[in-house]
């Protein structure tokens, strides 16, 4: 998240002049009255000033990058400045140096958990209101308050955010190979994924954010529609939920993770209706702001990508994998490239709809794995709830299959059917008690 170091460093110092100089702001300006030795001390009170502005804010971000196991970039941060041999700046270098030799590396990248959730309900009333879509909502989504209690068990369990790149990467010879992950003995890390980021046409009225969206500050947040009507912004759905999080708790992340967001493109993407196809001025439903929207769309991708996140693509059309022909595949594929990577860029990553997979349980070696792999994917995601973690080291991919927290999951969970969400959180102090039914299932 961004902060105002600038403009509190600016406040400061009018202060500092403005008491300086007897509470007389034209004090500054060259005076017959104003003595040569009295300008030299000002000048040289506003250079100390500068230098401690620039020493606290080198500091800060030090001690982040600290927190989030990244001792290296804190270290190197600090060795470059140019007050290197200040005490402050020495003392931090020491500590960050004692603490990275407590790091051990995870034994095992073949065993990493990934967590997967779709939008978040804000308003159950509307989500639950008993129409054609309750049920669905039901079945696939999580609320607000589930999704910050579910955060803080993965916290209390000393789970650590890590991207699916952390994990493994190709080496220079384009073989997929582990990659070393320093954590202290206590923490596990752990993939997050968020699927269907588009705020779907028909997700409107029904107790969902709007779209993504940047704050005066240039933060990522959300805007969101309330009971009088009113447009809001704030923390309605997992990404900044998740930002205020790791800001709140930087161990959360290792090194700036946060996690995967996997966008469809038929209805747009971040609650932009961005598609040429869908949208353009030849389609049935023109959207006559269609440049506007992708223009904030692609600011919001940025932002996000420089909190951390990553983007997936999930096929243009939310395509079952498994069972579409190789030619619809790679017409869907390149309607992706064409309408949704302008906007977020290029990925290495995708994520299969419907859970499904191009492939069984051994290696990718079919006509649909080579096409993906042309195109520049070297990541891939199913779904398995049946165990805590299943992940496949191919010769020039990584393969990891996601858990679906959900509405079905849960449930699964409380009738005793399913026990893999106990290892991430406890859902009988999770499941909200809002839910239709919910009352029965706990007895």
């Amino acid at each position: 998240m961004k902060h105002s170091f600038l403009t509190k460093g600016k406040i400061l110092l009018f202060l500092t002049l403005f008491f300086i100089t007897g509470c007389d702001v034209n004090a500054t300006q060259p005076s017959s009255t104003t003595s040569s030795p009295k300008k030299k001390e000002q000048i040289k009170q506003i250079k100390q000033i500068k230098q401690m502005e620039r020493k606290e804010r080198l500091l800060a971000k030090a001690k982040v990058s600290a927190q989030q196991y990244d001792y290296q970039k804190a270290i190197t941060l600090l060795k470059k400045s140019s007050i290197l041999k200040d005490e402050d700046i020495q003392n931090a270098i020491g500590t960050y140096e004692k603490q990275r030799k407590h790091l051990v590396t995870w034994s095992d990248n073949s065993k990493i958990p990934h967590l997967f959730f779709h939008s978040l309900i804000v308003d159950l009333s509307k989500a639950f209101d008993g129409d054609d879509m309750a049920q669905g909502y039901q079945d696939y989504m999580v609320t607000i308050n589930e999704f910050k209690n579910i955060l803080n068990q993965l916290y209390e369990k000393e789970y650590v955010l890590v991207s699916i790149q952390d994990i493994a990467k190709l080496n220079k010879n384009g073989k997929m190979v582990y990659q070393t992950i320093k954590l202290p003995p206590n923490k596990k890390p752990l993939v997050l994924s968020q699927d269907d980021v588009s705020y779907y046409e028909y997700m409107k009225n029904d107790g969902f954010a709007k779209n993504l969206t940047l704050d005066t500050n240039g933060n990522v947040t959300n805007t969101y529609i309330n009971r009088k009507g009113k447009i809001v912004q704030g923390a309605y759905d997992l990404v900044p939920i998740v930002d205020h999080f790791v800001d709140k708790h930087p161990d959360f992340s290792y090194k700036g993770a946060k996690g995967i967001i996997a966008l469809t493109g038929y209805n747009g993407v971040l609650g932009y209706r961005t598609s040429e196809s869908d949208y353009g001025p030849n389609s049935d439903k023109p959207n006559p702001n269609i440049k506007k929207d992708l223009l904030q769309a692609k600011k919001v991708a940025v932002a996000m990508k420089q909190e951390g996140w990553k983007f997936a693509s999930h096929t243009w059309g939310h395509l079952n994998a498994e069972k579409v022909s190789l030619d619809l595949f790679k017409k869907d594929t390149s309607k992706w490239e064409q309408e949704v990577e302008p906007i977020v860029g290029r990925t290495d990553t995708i994520i299969f709809a419907f859970g499904s997979d191009i492939g069984d349980w051994r290696q990718y070696s079919n006509s649909k794995y080579h096409y993906l792999k042309s195109q520049g994917f070297d990541y891939y995601a199913n779904v398995d709830a049946s165990k805590i973690t299943w992940s496949q080291l191919g010769p020039h991919y990584f393969r990891q299959a996601r858990i679906n927290v959900d509405g079905l999951r849960m449930r699964e969970a409380l009738a005793g059917e399913n026990e893999v969400l106990k290892h991430f959180f406890d859902v009988k102090r999770v499941f909200d008690s809002s839910r239709p039914k919910a009352i029965t299932l706990f007895h």
